[in-house]
This record gives structure tokens, C-alpha cells and sequence, in this order.
């Protein structure tokens, strides 16, 4: 897939804006696999992400991929912000600190996600910067300067995507995150539904930071297990400390991967708000109809699987491919809640 961000990114370094020898250390904040990546030799570069497509797309590239990297001075710190503004500058805030002085710091975003305002920030932290439009996207470069860097704005920024109390302390979350300060109201409406009779073992498929396990959890008393499978790590962390009070009486599993591809146990009931996109604005039906498939799959024979979505996606036929016994148990707000059952295979099936 065509990455104009990433392309963008590494202008400075090919048109010979910044000085690059291969012999830098470099951290790559929000890391994407892309071809380009083949500047970097093995050993390098330390990629930093949490989201488990990009980890694992960066893993098969032979990429070492950590969530959050505890090393420092480096030559040279990429950065694909987030779209949230707050995680955005705590991002800049954090490769002010980890960049050595006189490294360089390069940040690049579509036009359409905010590289105007990246390059305002920019500059605001470090001083003024070096940029380049192209690809309909923004690329901002500095050498790091202890001179012009606002270290009480570094301070602030560096605090801004911690996780903190929200909806009257009732939660635990961070900014960058989907839905990260309200209850999205399409899980509300699909835990409004869920059944008190729920049992045995379950799983929340892209749990965010645990609405729907912890509703399935205080209502469905016989619930004994429930895994929590979540691709943004940040997320799943969340969803951890937000259940903490459930550990001592259920068997409680978080697992940080991409559902799309696969999951690890059979299940009695699988509950779902699947994404619709995985990076960018546009919607991607492909992911929720992969979720659909991982769902079934993970499913025992007469498991029951609950999800909701925007109305207008189509999911109806992937549903009927994958279950037996499909039924819209409730259509509200733009949004339907969909429960469907997992039959035997028919024999031409086997």
C-alpha cells in the first residue's frame, strides 16, 4: 500500500538536507514497514510501536519492534504522529528527550491530519524548523539545539497522553486512543444488549480500554474467563488496570495482537465493536468482515457472538457465510447490534 507520510518522511534524508553516513543510531517513533525502510541495516534502527499490524509487519520486514523504548541519545528520531493532538505532542516532547544534542528530529503528516499544525508545534518546542510539502503531506526537521528548546513546554507536552481518571473516575484512560475520554455510544448500545446469561468462556475482540468486559463481567455472573484481545497496547493496558477488580474471582487474559489474524482459544461468547479502519480516515470494511471470520472460527459449536456496527456497513453477508442463525437485535442511532450463533458444518463443508 502507498504510504505518502512515510514517503515524505525520509525526503530530508534523500535530498541530502540532513547529513546520513548509516552509521546513526535512530529511533523511529510510530514505526511503518515500507520499502524506504531499506536505508537502515539491520541493528540500527529501534522501532517504536504499539500497534500490533504495524509490529508485526515491521517484524516479518526483520525490524526490531518495542512498544516503548527506555534508551536515549540518539542521532537521529523519525516520527509519524498520532492524529490526537495531545499524543501527538507528547510524542515531540518525548524525541526532544531522547534525541542526543545536535541530533535531528523529523516529523511528517498528510495535509488532510494535521502537518500544519504539527509544524506550528514543532516549532513552538525546538525553535525554527526546516520543512517540505509534497505527497499532499508536510515533513518538519531540526537539529536539536538545547539553545532554542522551550524545556517548559517539553515538560508540559511530555504529560499530556499519560492515562488519568475519566467520566467522574469511573475509568481509566489516555488520549490517543479510540474514544479515549466517553463511552462510544455504539458499545453502549451493544452492551445494552448483551444478555445476562452469558457463561463460561468469552472474549471482547478489540477491547479498547475494557467498556464491553466489564459490562459482561458486573452482569453475567456465570462469565468464568474472558480474554481481551486488543491490537494498540496502549489500550489493552488501560483495559488491564480497569479490571483489576474482576482479577481475583475471574481468569482474566489480555492479549495484544491484530484479530485479523487468527485467535488462540474456543470460546463460549465472543462480543465485538469491530474497527473500521486500521490508519487513515477511510473506512475499511475488510477489517470488521476479518473479525467476523476470526470470530466464527474462534466460536465452539452453538457459540453466540454479539456485534455492533455502523448501519451502512455491509457485514450482513459475511455474518451469513460465517453463522448459521444471524439476527439484528437492534438498530439505533446510526448504529445496529447483531447476534448471530455458530452452527456445525454442513457435510460439503468438512
Amino acid at each position: 500500500m502507498s504510504d505518502p507520510a512515510f514517503e515524505t518522511l525520509i525526503l530530508p534524508i534523500e535530498n541530502g538536507d540532513i547529513p546520513y553516513s548509516g552509521s546513526e543510531r535512530i529511533l523511529f517513533l510510530r514505526a511503518r514497514m515500507h520499502p524506504a525502510m531499506k536505508l537502515f541495516h539491520e541493528g540500527q534502527v529501534i522501532c517504536e510501536q504499539s500497534f500490533a499490524p504495524e509490529r508485526d509487519r515491521l517484524e516479518a520486514g526483520g525490524f526490531s519492534v518495542v512498544d516503548e523504548t527506555d534508551e536515549t541519545d540518539f542521532d537521529l528520531v523519525f516520527i509519524l504522529p498520532g492524529r490526537q493532538r495531545q499524543e501527538a505532542r507528547a510524542e515531540l516532547a518525548r524525541a526532544a528527550s531522547l534525541v542526543k544534542p545536535g541530533g535531528w528530529v523529523v516529523a511528517a503528516a498528510l495535509n488532510t491530519e494535521g502537518a500544519k499544525t504539527l509544524a506550528t508545534d514543532m516549532a513552538s518546542l525546538f525553535g525554527p524548523v526546516d520543512q517540505l510539502s509534497k505527497n499532499k503531506c508536510r515533513v518538519i526537521w531540526i537539529e536539536e539545539t538545547s539553545a532554542d528548546l522551550d524545556k517548559t513546554l517539553k515538560a508540559e507536552w511530555a504529560a499530556l497522553d499519560a492515562p488519568r481518571p475519566i467520566l467522574d473516575g469511573a475509568w481509566v484512560s489516555r488520549p490517543g486512543i479510540f474514544a479515549w475520554d466517553r463511552i462510544d455510544p455504539a458499545s453502549k448500545l451493544l452492551a445494552d444488549h448483551l444478555p445476562d446469561t452469558l457463561s463460561g468462556k468469552g472474549a471482547d475482540l478489540g477491547c479498547g480500554f475494557g467498556f464491553l468486559a466489564r459490562t459482561v463481567l458486573e452482569r453475567a455472573p456465570k462469565v468464568s474467563e474472558l480474554d481481551l484481545y486488543e491490537a494498540e497496547k496502549r489500550a489493552l493496558d488501560l483495559a488491564r488496570e480497569n479490571l483489576k477488580a474482576f482479577s481475583d474471582t475471574k481468569i482474566l487474559h489480555g492479549i495484544w495482537s491484530d484479530v485479523t489474524r487468527g485467535l488462540e482459544g474456543t470460546y463460549d461468547f465472543i462480543v465485538s465493536n469491530p474497527p473500521f479502519h486500521q490508519s487513515g480516515k477511510a473506512g475499511r470494511t475488510d477489517v470488521g468482515q476479518d473479525f467476523i471470520r476470526a470470530a466464527a472460527a474462534g466460536l465452539r459449536i452453538g457459540g453466540v457472538f454479539y456485534m455492533v456496527a455502523n448501519r451502512h456497513l455491509p457485514y450482513e453477508a459475511t455474518l451469513k457465510e460465517a453463522f448459521r442463525d444471524v439476527e439484528m437485535i437492534a438498530d439505533e442511532g446510526g448504529y445496529k447490534v447483531i447476534r448471530a450463533v455458530k452452527g456445525a458444518m454442513k457435510a460439503k463443508e468438512r
